[in-house]
């Protein structure tokens, strides 16, 4: 369990995050060390955190403090759900989408009642309550020493960033009699604080306005009056581009995504998202919703709202329902909400999508950094995909919007779960769609911000401090998939060494909040009243639910088939005219490009300011958007070919 937030993806057109909401085979698997355990008993891998070090002990935990613990359940046959989930989607495997129904991968894959039953009793034999079981892990509270016998180590505390945590000395173990039935164990360090139960969901945030001016499509409107940048004059930022700007760039054509479900996983649940959902779509042109095309599926009680900012999750699941519909209008969307940001409740709501199938596609905008996954809760999490996959389902996740994360953590690294090789990582861009709807160019998304100076005779420190970009780069704990072979470069995969590794991420769609969408949605307004408003947005949240809404385009193209975990067939086309390839200078070598930004120096209106910048773009940290695969952009974003490619089966013209 992480300690940290999950965090939402969503960027404002402000430049500023949403507040935090927090397989072996050839496809890969986290990577563990050769742990031990005492005869008699199996080693549970990754289980001593990389940070529990000798120099940051701080001595033995209290034997009375309590401890809540998931044993997360391998199932009947976990090697066989790895290769059966890779066999189905390799487009040259004679199981291609051969998929289970829910009920089918369950009897064959998942656990028994009488591994549920051990687990338990063996739980309850060391002195642990067991608080809960199902078909995923069994669930249990007690004393610290309670768990130092059930699980063969000492847990002891140890200094992290200034605070303190409990983690185990040394490698977890269960029985050898366990060791089929046991996945993993989460909980033993990093355990998340005590819960309340049913709170109630605070208001919505604070409203925040676009100042302007703006363009109304990529260089409608050039202010000749501010200062050149780049050798030219830059044109004011787009209003916010609707669904009919976004189809034509990625080749809709007359595709709708009918017969298609698309789920959404976040944290909480907004209270006006019907409503929102309904005036955006009327107000920019998107199709009406039908009855019963938005559904939502939440949990009982929430808990931690004020820890994970509830009301900030609000607006990213109005992001995304109305991004997906912008793009995919007659796709039913099921929004699955969690009890809160904490991987448990993550975990719970990708669970439910995949238990009961309720979606072909699911677009999941929100994450963390590699550092502070653990093993556990990736094997946890790689389950449930490899489950998905056999259904016919494909996991899509945001790649992060802070680059290599340098300025963010001090670590150059990646972001997870995108890291997952059972996902498709979905990286950002700056998309410029000129008049009449139509594409011009892509860059990486990668922001400088330079203030325009008080004479307004120049931009101060051009080309200015970076803010944020789309995250990628190179996995420290997963091996290269073999979709990936003979596309990444070497010099991406073996960043990190040797071996080659999962790099991300594997697709992009925009994401800039300079160049992004224009999301509706109720707000607080200054007098504290609550009313509906639109605003710029931008962030891999946003290019998340972009590329699962011509996911939904696709399938409908390819008759209805799902296309179930689509990195081998996105891989496939690599190099095809299915791809616009993405580079950070599309109109030349020595061709920067920038926007001019107008905003409201309180967020709301002009009563104290306003504040004119420069935003420099395709400029992400240390990653480059080139020709070909990149760390940026993956393969490239869906070109008009996209789609249509998955018609018949595909062939390399």
């Amino acid at each position: 369990m992480r300690t940290s937030r999950a965090r939402s993806r969503a960027a404002l057109s402000m430049a500023a995050t949403l507040p935090l909401l927090a397989g072996a085979l050839a496809l890969g698997i986290p990577n563990a060390s050769a742990d031990s355990a005492p005869g008699g008993r199996d080693a549970l891998q990754g289980t001593k955190p990389a940070w529990a070090t000798a120099g940051a002990d701080l001595g033995a935990t209290s034997d009375s403090g309590k401890v809540s613990v998931r044993v997360h359940l391998a199932g009947r046959d976990a090697k066989g759900l790895a290769a059966y989930a890779a066999a189905v989607s390799d487009p040259q495997s004679a199981s291609y989408r051969k998929f289970l129904s829910a009920d089918r991968a369950q009897a064959r894959f998942g656990a028994t009642q009488q591994q549920i039953d051990q687990v338990g009793q063996w739980l309850r034999s060391n002195g642990l309550t067991v608080t809960g079981s199902n078909r995923h892990y069994v669930s249990a509270t007690g004393e610290v020493a309670a768990a130092e016998k059930a699980f063969g180590t000492q847990l002891r505390n140890y200094r992290k960033g200034g605070r303190t945590y409990r983690a185990p000395a040394s490698t977890a173990s269960v029985p050898a009699a366990l060791s089929d039935a046991v996945l993993a164990v989460s909980g033993l360090d990093n355990a998340p604080h005590k819960s309340s139960h049913d709170e109630a969901l605070p208001p919505p945030d604070a409203v925040f306005r676009n100042s302007g001016p703006f363009s109304t499509y990529y260089g409608s409107k050039t202010p000749s009056s501010l200062p050149s940048a780049y050798g030219t004059k830059a044109p004011y930022a787009v209003k916010g581009y609707t669904g009919k700007q976004l189809r034509a760039a990625y080749g809709a054509g007359r595709w709708t995504g009918d017969g298609v479900t698309v789920a959404i996983t976040d944290a909480y649940a907004s209270p006006t998202i019907a409503k929102d959902a309904a005036e955006y779509a009327k107000r920019n042109g998107d199709a009406p919703y039908r009855r019963g095309q938005l559904t939502q599926v939440l949990p009982d009680d929430y808990t931690k709202t004020e820890e994970c900012g509830a009301s900030g999750w609000y607006g990213e699941e109005t992001l995304d329902v109305e991004a997906v519909h912008a793009v995919a209008p007659a796709a039913d969307i099921v929004y699955v909400g969690g009890a809160s940001c904490y991987d448990a409740d993550l975990l719970d709501s990708l669970n439910k999508v995949v238990d009961h199938r309720l979606a072909d596609i699911v677009s999941n905008s929100w994450g963390d950094v590699e550092a502070n996954e653990t093993p556990d809760v990736a094997a946890a999490y790689d389950q449930v995909f490899m489950m998905g996959a056999i259904e016919g389902i494909g996991f899509y996740f945001s790649s992060g919007d802070d680059g290599d994360n340098v300025a963010s953590t001090g670590t150059k690294q990646i972001d997870v779960p995108s890291n997952s090789a059972w996902v498709t990582s979905v990286g950002g861009t700056a998309l410029a769609v000129g008049k009449h709807d139509k594409y011009q160019w892509e860059t990486g998304w990668g922001t400088l911000k330079s203030s325009l100076a008080e004479d307004g005779k120049s931009w101060d420190g051009f080309p200015g401090a970076y803010t944020s970009g789309a995250g990628g780069g190179t996995s420290s704990s997963v091996k290269q998939p073999f979709y990936q072979r003979g596309v990444v470069p070497d010099s991406l995969a073996r960043a990190n060494g040797k071996q080659r590794m999962r790099t991300a991420p594997d697709i992009a769609a925009v994401a800039d909040p300079n160049t992004g969408f224009l999301v509706g949605q109720t707000q607080t307004l200054p007098d504290g009243s609550l009313g509906y408003d639109e605003y710029r947005i931008g962030g891999t949240s946003l290019a998340a639910p972009v590329i699962a809404g011509v996911q939904a385009l696709a399938q409908q193209a390819g008759h209805g088939r799902p296309l179930g975990f689509a990195n081998p067939a996105i891989y496939a086309r690599y190099g095809s005219k299915a791809y616009h390839d993405v580079t950070d200078h599309p109109l030349g070598p020595n061709r920067d490009l920038a926007v001019v930004r107008v905003d409201y120096a309180n967020g709301v209106d002009a009563a104290d300011g306003l504040l004119t910048s420069l935003r420099g773009l395709g400029k992400d940290a240390s990653l480059k958007a080139v020709r070909g695969y990149d760390d940026v952009t993956g393969v490239g974003t869906p070109a008009a070919g996209y789609v249509n490619s998955y018609r018949f089966p595909f062939r390399r013209h």
